[in-house]
């Protein structure tokens, strides 16, 4: 079962010794405010009264007002996949079906708060929140390949998230349209996604197969070098 952050009961907005995560509690109180509201300042401040939080406490935790309260729930979001992911066999699955797991443990996560996760998809397009967009995405497909097992330290470890992040946000702007039972066509349009991505890496493998056949460049643009390994050889040089 998903766990979610913890809303505290009506008595409690004046009761800060009970907070053991004052940050997760001003998260679950905003939730079920920005469903409907959106993130903005006044939410941020409405879920910290909730909360029993301070205004001193709440500018703390979240210097940059609605912005920080949306990347806490990006971080928040991520935490729990990882722990979903834990709890699964992942070394004994294909490489897409642990992909696909993790996509959808990542959806899953967000579920309970599908409104309030959309309304922060579309302040995370606005211009000023840009930058903030691409690096909570960049955070989110870095620790599924973490979770999943990836130790890639080449080249492969830039491409691999670059093309996980073109599956999970598109997958991520499906839902949020899927008003199918079940979210059956989600499910359906992340497993083409994926299907994709294995052709796109096996045709990639086919082309470094092909280009390991052809000539160097230096035996290009030296063509007596190219032309004198075979006479070396004949000759026993």
């Amino acid at each position: 079962m998903t766990s979610r952050p913890k809303k505290h009961a009506a008595g409690a907005k004046h009761s800060r010794a009970r907070t053991a995560d004052p940050k997760n509690a001003v998260l679950a109180a905003a939730l079920a405010h920005a469903a409907f509201d959106g993130f903005t300042d006044a939410v941020l401040t409405r879920a910290g009264d909730e909360a029993g939080v301070s205004r001193s406490e709440l500018r703390r935790l979240f210097p940059q007002g609605p912005l920080s309260l949306v990347e806490a729930f990006s971080e928040w979001a991520d935490a729990q996949m990882i722990r979903e992911l834990a709890k699964l066999k992942l070394a004994s699955m294909k490489i897409r079906e642990r992909i696909g797991r993790a996509v959808d443990a990542r959806v899953t996560v967000l579920r309970p708060h599908k409104e309030a996760a959309r309304r922060a998809a579309a302040f995370l397009t606005l211009p000023p929140h840009a930058p903030m967009g691409v690096k909570l995405l960049y955070r989110t497909v870095d620790s599924i390949w973490r979770a999943i097992g990836d130790t890639s330290t080449d080249f492969n470890f830039y491409t691999k998230r670059a093309i996980l992040a073109g599956v999970y946000s598109t997958t991520l702007m499906r839902w949020f349209s899927d008003g199918t039972a079940n979210e059956t066509e989600t499910s359906e349009f992340l497993r083409r996604r994926i299907d994709d991505v294995m052709k796109f890496e096996k045709f990639k493998a086919q082309v470094r197969e092909r280009m390991g056949a052809l000539p160097s460049l230096a035996d290009i643009l030296n063509p007596d070098r190219r032309d004198a390994a075979p006479r070396s050889k004949a000759t026993g040089a």
